[in-house]
């Protein structure tokens, strides 16, 4: 029997790639794309999203102060009371996403103990961003949301602590392309044919 016969099986029940296959931090990074559209015929469960909490003892903290907080939403009233309350796709007003039937049915709510500071919201954008990571490799995709009133969602859910940000999680039921352009460009997501275009700068143009 293999060295990680028993590492692999639990990846595949959690639905990661196993071991032999892991992807790349590239290909990490290019399948962790913004998602507004999820297919709700996938049900993500607690320990998916308790695998993505996970990795924050594991990162960065500014000076180690550790103060990030995790409430984890699954399907049922506390995922209708977070749509509820927030805002998707701003540059898009007009499309009014997400879709009906498309809704996230999966949160984490991030939370703080201490006030919003500069170090606060460098850990918050890696805890985030690593997170998100952490869902592609489980096969998952999600969003990052600011956009929501923190007051009330906190008293929604009923929560001790003021949420911050939100990160909605599932299997993406949209179609996203990157799209290389040069600085200066227009940088602003668009949609055609049912695509949802992202232009991202390329890297020459971001080294100084």
């Amino acid at each position: 029997m293999a060295d990680n016969y028993l590492e692999n099986r639990q990846r595949e029940l959690a639905g990661a790639p196993t071991v032999s296959n892991r992807p790349s931090l590239e290909t990490l990074a290019r399948r962790n794309r913004s998602v507004r559209g999820y297919d709700q015929s996938y049900v993500v469960h607690e320990r998916q999203l308790r695998a993505m909490i996970a990795v924050n003892p594991l990162v960065a903290s500014s000076v180690n102060q550790q103060a990030l907080r995790f409430h984890m939403v699954t399907k049922g009233p506390e995922a209708d009371e977070v749509n509820r309350h927030i805002k998707m796709g701003r540059a898009l007003p007009e499309l009014h996403l997400p879709f009906p039937g498309t809704e996230p049915e999966a949160f984490i709510v991030v939370c703080s103990t201490k006030p919003e500071n500069p170090g606060l919201l460098i850990d918050l954008g890696i805890s985030v961003q690593t997170m998100l990571l952490k869902a592609v490799e489980l096969g998952l995709n999600g969003l990052i949301i600011r956009n929501f009133n923190h007051e009330d969602l906190q008293k929604g859910l009923g929560l001790p602590l003021e949420p911050i940000c939100v990160v909605a999680v599932g299997k993406t039921a949209e179609k996203i392309k990157l799209v290389e352009i040069s600085a200066g460009e227009d940088i602003k997501y668009y949609r055609k044919d049912g695509v949802h275009y992202v232009p991202k700068i390329k890297t020459d143009d971001i080294i100084i």
